[in-house]
């Protein structure tokens, strides 16, 4: 009797390396999802911006935890163990396509402290993750800014592309008013 797998396929002979799934990154030109990888997620589209202070970039390696602020941190759960870390913000940019252009679709913002000195910082990550499905799910959820990060925010998605900003929503030009 042969042996199967637990998909019920044949194993591997001896010798044969198994062929693990990956994740599958959907293209911008793929628009139906079926079978294998049906549910994946299309990061394209998505950006990271950070708010450290009066620093405001773009951060790439936010979408995988390792951004420039969050490299060598170990992150705690619980905030007070960070007494002296400073706060930081993730922002989740998502662009989407409109007859008339691309625009700022979705924006949602993480809070998290770090404290570099002794390599420790606080955040949430369940809530890094709902935010960046958020942001990609085109809501805008920006209300746990202050004053200050907002006008940032603003400011650097009009440097970055004034006629995205002019094409988005009311709902992301009143929250970042």
């Amino acid at each position: 009797m042969e042996d199967h797998n637990q998909n019920g396929q044949p194993a591997a002979e001896a010798g044969e390396k198994k062929k693990l799934p990956s994740l599958n990154i959907v293209s911008g030109k793929e628009t139906k999802h079926r079978g294998f990888g049906q549910g994946s997620i299309d990061l394209s589209q998505l950006s990271s911006v950070i708010i450290d202070g009066d620093e405001v970039y773009l951060d790439v390696g936010a979408l995988h935890a390792k951004s420039k602020i969050e490299k060598g941190i170990k992150f705690l759960l619980n905030k007070d163990e960070v007494p002296n870390g400073r706060t930081c913000w993730i922002v989740w940019v998502a662009v989407d396509f409109r007859e008339d252009g691309k625009y700022y679709a979705g924006v949602t913002s993480c809070e998290m402290t770090v404290d570099p000195e002794i390599r420790r910082g606080w955040k949430i990550l369940a809530d890094h993750v709902n935010r960046m499905d958020y942001a990609l799910k085109r809501r805008i959820l920006v209300d746990n800014l202050g004053a200050k990060q907002k006008e940032q925010l603003k400011q650097f998605l009009i440097d970055t592309d004034s006629e995205m900003w002019e094409r988005s929503d009311d709902a992301l030009k009143d929250a970042l008013a």
